[in-house]
C-alpha cells in the first residue's frame, strides 16, 4: 500500500540579520526637567524633526550617579519628539535593570560606535560626539536616481552615495563615506556615518532639515545658513566645526 507525505507547510516567518541605523542620545544628566528644557530649546516647535528614528540611550557619563532614571518619563519626553526610544548602553548594572524593566533592550558590549547623528543632551551647545577616525572607506558608489519621499531612508554602507533626484523633506540619505545629491536636498544628509571626519555632504540646492558629518551635526532653521539655502553648496569638517560653503562654477 502506497504511503503518502503529508506536504510540509510553507514557513510562515524568516529570520535575518539586519544593519539597524540608530541615534544616540548621550545624557549627561539624570534631571528630565532640565533635559525637557534643553530639547525644547533645541529643537523648538521641531516634534517631527526625527521622524520615527530609532534611537539608543548612552548612559556612560551618568553611570556613576546614585540617582535613579524615571525610565518611562525618559522614554515619553523622546517620544514627544517623534523619537523611539529602543536599547540602552553603558549604564550601573542597577540602571541597566531599570531600562530593562521599561522596556528597553540592552545594546551589546560591542555596540559601542555613536550612529549617525548622535546627540549629546546637557547644554545648548551644537550637539557632537567624538568617534575615533577611521580610514576612509573604498571607492565604491552608489546610486539612487528616483525621487526620495518623507519617510525613505538609504544607506550606502562602505559607500559613497550619489543621488540623482530630490531629497525630500523627512526623507534621509547616509553614506559611510560623501553624499553627492545633484538635485534639491530637502530632507536629512549624513555622511561618514562611522567616523569618517574626511567625508562631505554635496548638493546642488542645499536646503537641508539636517546635515551631519562623523556624528556632528545641525538641525532645524540653523542647518543652512539663509544666504546659502537653495544655493550648490557643499558640507565639510573643520576640526569638530562643519563648515558650509557655496559651490560656484
Amino acid at each position: 500500500m502506497p504511503v503518502v507525505q503529508a506536504a510540509k507547510a510553507p514557513a510562515v516567518f524568516d529570520l535575518r540579520s539586519a544593519a539597524l541605523t540608530l541615534i544616540v542620545v548621550a545624557l549627561k544628566t539624570t534631571d528630565l526637567a532640565a533635559l525637557a528644557r534643553e530639547l525644547a530649546a533645541r529643537f523648538g516647535g521641531a516634534t517631527d524633526m526625527f521622524d520615527g528614528d530609532l534611537i539608543a540611550i548612552d548612559l556612560s557619563q551618568v553611570s556613576a550617579t546614585a540617582d535613579a532614571i524615571d525610565f518611562a518619563g525618559l522614554t515619553a519626553l523622546l517620544r514627544q519628539y517623534r523619537m523611539v526610544p529602543v536599547v540602552a548602553r553603558g549604564g550601573s548594572s542597577d540602571q541597566m535593570a531599570a531600562a530593562r524593566a521599561a522596556g528597553l533592550a540592552e545594546a551589546p558590549a560591542a555596540a559601542t560606535r555613536p550612529a549617525a547623528g548622535a546627540a549629546s543632551v546637557d547644554a545648548p551647545a551644537a550637539a557632537k560626539v567624538a568617534p575615533e577616525p577611521l580610514p576612509a572607506p573604498a571607492a565604491v558608489t552608489m546610486f539612487v536616481d528616483k525621487p526620495l519621499r518623507s519617510g525613505q531612508r538609504v544607506y550606502a554602507k562602505g559607500a559613497d552615495l550619489v543621488v540623482l533626484a530630490v531629497v525630500s523633506f523627512g526623507a534621509e540619505v547616509i553614506a559611510d563615506g560623501n553624499v553627492h545629491v545633484y538635485a534639491p536636498l530637502r530632507g536629512r544628509a549624513i555622511a561618514g556615518a562611522l567616523g569618517n571626519t574626511e567625508a562631505r555632504i554635496f548638493s546642488a540646492c542645499m536646503e537641508a532639515q539636517l546635515i551631519s558629518i562623523a556624528g556632528l551635526y545641525r538641525s532645524g532653521d540653523t542647518a543652512v545658513p539663509a544666504d546659502l539655502r537653495g544655493k550648490p553648496a557643499q558640507v565639510r569638517l573643520q576640526g569638530e566645526k562643519l563648515v558650509l560653503e557655496e559651490m560656484k562654477f
